[in-house]
């Protein structure tokens, strides 16, 4: 490929510029937390099994298998006056994402609920997949872990407001919390109407408010678009996990069992918590949507946490450097969720959430930060997308055999799947400890 690199010289920015260029998160959170805290309760207020609850989930991770890499690789080959290489992407998947979460509660039927899930995936991952790049084009190597990590503050606040919108809507503004058998109650609907206005604010608050660097040879890249096609893109982008560097396989693996946890937890905590701590499994009853909306809460708890831990782990990270700072957080994240087992006091799940949250800041900024330090400028987007191969492969993975599992040697106690992701954290964690970190932020 081409060397066709952004501008060589990146001066430190100071913390304002930081908060803008990193701030179109919190809109972006409000998307992904909405669906993370009340797809299940949807498909299960639409009829759907215990079993089958992994596969309608199979939608996020496809869409962010297929979408990611190529916006990373497009992503990398645009330039627009005015409009510079990543924010055109910011842009136009705020726009559809925005759209799909005001359809989304008002799926008529659990099939389209799905399909909905694919279209509001994909759209949120067009805006998402660049922002990962961003930092690498826009900071030096110096501040990308307080980058990456005011992108973990954003997307721990956007998460934490997101998450208990229906608890909030409900208590407090005496929104509806029950619906007629196949509907969406109207504590659900309104906290996604918010989400998405909240979604397309937030983005755009960070295109206006933040100026990208041009590359420095800009007849180069158009030369380079003129000369590949499409397909010749595609191509490039999905054979990309075949020219990984050493860092990104060592890491590949950390990410993957980070991710199969956290889809374990994403699918299963709704029927979980209502089943194993409140003890019912009656969707249209006052009891189920309590719990279903303390799921909101626990939510919001483990993302307050993140967004606290994300400016302190760049400080253990000088410490124990930033692979020795990953371990440790993923093995509280595997406390974390253990721990929901043994609770009978919904209060107390609040408290398991706060080991995920430490997980949660660590996932979503020190992997990147490590890997960024191993990539080429001229190739950020692009590897972050194939990057992000290790997100939505362990979900596809867990999509197609938790259900079984929990099935089959569970009697569908869904509650052991979050044992499973608690276990998967220890492996991670262990794991972290392999990779080869260029990391010159760490103390001698």
């Amino acid at each position: 490929m081409d060397n066709i690199s952004i501008s060589s010289t990146k001066p430190k920015l100071n913390f304002w510029e930081i908060w803008n260029m990193s701030f179109g998160f919190l809109g972006i959170q409000f998307g992904f937390a909405l669906q993370n805290a009340n797809v299940s309760r949807i498909f299960d207020t639409l009829g759907a099994e215990k079993e089958s609850l992994p596969i309608l989930w199979l939608a996020a991770p496809v869409t962010g298998l297929i979408v990611q890499p190529i916006i990373g690789y497009y992503s990398d080959r645009t330039w627009i006056p005015k409009w510079g290489r990543r924010r055109p992407f910011f842009a136009i998947g705020a726009i559809l994402a925005t759209i799909a979460l005001f359809i989304m509660p008002n799926s008529p039927s659990l099939w389209i609920a799905a399909g909905m899930l694919w279209v509001m995936d994909g759209s949120i991952n067009v805006s998402m997949e660049p922002f990962r790049a961003f930092v690498g084009d826009m900071l030096p190597n110096e501040q990308r872990s307080k980058g990456f990590a005011m992108q973990a503050f954003f997307i721990g606040i956007g998460a934490v407001i997101a998450s208990v919108l229906p608890y909030v809507l409900t208590n407090w503004l005496g929104f509806s919390n029950e619906a007629p058998d196949g509907q969406i109650p109207d504590s659900v609907k309104w906290s996604f109407y918010i989400g998405g206005v909240a979604f397309f604010s937030a983005v755009m608050w960070t295109v206006f408010n933040t100026k990208e660097y041009p590359p420095d040879d800009i007849e180069k890249l158009k030369l380079e678009n003129s000369e590949r096609g499409v397909f010749t893109g595609l191509a490039e982008s999905f054979l990309g996990i075949f020219k990984m560097p050493k860092t990104m396989v060592q890491l590949a693996f950390v990410q993957f069992f980070s991710w199969f946890a956290l889809f374990a937890m994403w699918i299963y905590t709704t029927p979980a918590v209502t089943e194993h701590v409140y003890g019912t499994t009656d969707t249209k009853s006052a009891l189920y949507n309590e719990g279903a909306n303390w799921v909101g809460i626990m939510f919001g708890a483990y993302n307050g946490v993140a967004a606290l831990a994300a400016f302190l782990l760049p400080l253990l990270a000088r410490y124990f450097g930033r692979k020795g700072t990953h371990m440790l957080a993923l093995f509280c994240g595997a406390a974390g969720l253990i721990s929901i087992f043994y609770v009978t006091n919904p209060d107390l799940l609040v408290i398991s959430m706060i080991g995920v949250g430490i997980a949660w800041a660590s996932i979503l900024s020190l992997p990147y930060a490590m890997l960024s330090s191993a990539l080429p400028s001229d190739k950020m987007g692009y590897y972050m997308g194939v990057f992000n191969f290790f997100i939505v492969i362990p979900q596809i993975v867990a999509a197609g055999i938790l259900g079984f599992i929990i099935k089959n040697f569970f009697n569908n106690d869904t509650i052991y799947a979050l044992i499973i992701g608690g276990v998967s954290m220890i492996v991670a964690g262990l794991l972290s400890l392999a990779v080869t970190d260029n990391d010159k932020e760490k103390k001698s």
